[in-house]
């Protein structure tokens, strides 16, 4: 279980990692049509991971403890969708291709808001990493390890991304691509230390694991709707970000149920 817990945790930190580091080898920065599939593609795979991986084990596990399932699942799921909108109204950020100012107003350079925006599309996925591998150390839940390394790898691979669309702004606005590397790897930290912290606590969070299951969903579900998809549609190529949603929905679709 250790080494699982190990490897779950790990892999989306090195796709965050992996995404960074293509600041070294792309001088002008990521093509239109690249980063509209790499969006598309990015929220395909964390709706699907919210489906898949969060919301129908929630529902299995409510079942087995004779529970009301469309109670638990659909309250937990919008408790996880107002989180993250609280999260986002509060905390200090702005996006990519973006000159508007998010959350409370503050003097911080336009670097740390971004760094600061993509750190917040990451905390509901260490907190779904976090909360599934906690289950584990129930033998009497709905959960796997296939499916928890599922969502892993689904995780990881839109990580890559993430940490691209971060390292190569970072870079246009002057930083080193060193530094620009550090902090698009950093901003991917938050989700092994969230999770971790998740499973320090995994005895407590136990009875309630089907509620964190449906609120994670409603955290990933928002960062989707509100950041990932409006990106991918703005502008043009629009048709590739969604040939990308369904690419990237079908491949954590399938590596969900082939392995979970």
């Amino acid at each position: 279980m250790h080494l699982e817990m190990f490897l779950g945790l790990g892999i989306p930190f090195l796709g965050t990692m992996l995404g960074a580091a293509v600041v070294f080898f792309l001088k002008k920065g990521v093509p239109p049509l690249v980063e509209k599939f790499m969006l598309g593609f990015a929220a395909g795979v964390m709706i699907a991971a919210s489906v898949f991986s969060l919301l129908l084990p929630a529902m299995e596990e409510v079942e087995r403890l004779h529970q009301s399932s469309w109670l638990v699942t659909s309250v937990g799921f919008l408790l996880g969708i107002f989180f993250l909108l609280v999260l986002d109204e509060v905390i200090p950020h702005m996006h990519v291709d973006s000159d508007q100012e998010e959350g409370i107003h503050t003097s911080w350079k336009k670097t740390t808001k971004l760094f600061f925006a993509m750190t917040l599309h990451n905390i509901p996925e260490g907190m779904s990493l976090g909360i599934v591998f906690a289950g584990l150390y129930s033998a009497n839940t709905a959960l796997t390890i296939e499916g928890a390394l599922a969502l892993s790898m689904g995780i990881a691979i839109q990580n890559f991304p993430e940490g691209a669309v971060l390292s190569l702004p970072l870079h246009s606005q002057g930083m080193s691509r060193m530094k620009s590397f550090l902090l698009g790897t950093a901003s991917g930290i938050v989700e092994p230390i969230g999770a971790f912290l998740t499973i320090l606590f995994s005895a407590v969070l136990q009875p309630i694991l089907p509620w964190l299951l449906a609120f994670a969903a409603g955290a990933m579900v928002y960062v989707c709707v509100e950041e990932l998809i409006p990106q991918s549609q703005h502008g043009k190529h629009s048709n590739i970000a969604t040939i990308a949603f369904a690419i990237g929905f079908a491949c954590m679709m399938i590596l969900d149920t082939a392995l979970g």
